[in-house]
């Protein structure tokens, strides 16, 4: 596998020539600071020679090389999935179960997941093929809102919808939310609707928040990931962003990023 840019070197297009640390990067081997540091430690060879200025601008006949394995650079793309219940966040499982990538079989390029829903959750997850952009968009410097919808066995005084925000220690780990509130219980089933903003995405964050209070998650949705949400579509429904979603996501993904 080589990669290929839309630039022949020293033909005088500089503008479509690009930072090797960038391509690196975006072609999800490492971030581009790691990527910076593998150039410097001379790992890192273009055209069969080894490069060490991070300067180094490469274009579409250029094949790019890290550590003796030839990179493979593909154009972006970028998708929205609603991820239903009983599915891996994943391109693949050991144990033969559904993973996210087997909603889209038509699509050529390599994508992955951005982040991750576990198992028994569904919702909204991003998939691409832009390493750099997925690195810098799961951040934790970045204050994206992911919006959750939790049903939960009991229902949660004021109170305790505080202590979610106000944060709290479960198995040695901090875990806050930005925002929770109570959309609509049942006093029957003694059940709870509850929305829960987060910034963060720690494994399995929201049901262990709520575990900790005596409220154990029985149903778990994202519905909003930034501006974005999964109005009009079905659980294993996916489309393309549109370039203007793009452009917000990577807005978010630069900010408070070097």
């Amino acid at each position: 596998m080589k990669c290929k840019y839309n630039k022949k070197v020293g033909d005088g297009r500089m503008a479509d020539m690009e930072r090797l640390q960038k391509v690196i990067a975006h072609a999800g081997i490492a971030s581009r600071r790691k990527a910076e540091k593998l150039i410097l430690d001379g790992k890192v060879t273009v055209n069969g020679k080894v490069v060490t200025e991070l300067g180094t601008k490469v274009g579409k006949n250029d094949d790019v090389e890290v550590e003796g394995v030839p990179i493979d650079k593909e154009e972006p793309v970028y998708y929205l999935l609603y991820k239903p219940r009983g599915v891996i966040s994943s391109v693949s499982d050991d144990k033969g179960r559904k993973v996210v990538t087997d909603f889209l079989p038509d699509v050529q390029e390599r994508i992955f997941p951005i982040g991750r829903l576990d198992y028994d959750t569904s919702g909204l997850i991003l998939l691409t093929n832009d390493g750099e952009f997925a690195n810098q968009l799961m951040h934790p410097s970045h204050e994206v809102d992911k919006v959750y919808i939790a049903k939960t066995k009991g229902i949660p005084s004021k109170e305790q919808l505080k202590q979610l925000k106000k944060g709290m220690t479960v198995d040695g780990e901090y875990l806050k939310a930005v925002h929770a509130k109570i959309n609509s219980t049942d006093t029957k089933k003694n059940t709870a609707i509850v929305q829960i903003i987060l910034h963060e995405g720690k494994n399995r964050q929201v049901r262990r928040m709520f575990e900790s209070l005596g409220f154990p998650v029985d149903k778990l949705k994202r519905e909003r990931y930034g501006s974005l949400d999964l109005k009009g579509m079905n659980a294993g429904d996916f489309r393309p962003l549109k370039p203007y979603e793009v452009k917000q996501l990577r807005a978010l993904a630069e900010k408070n990023v070097e």
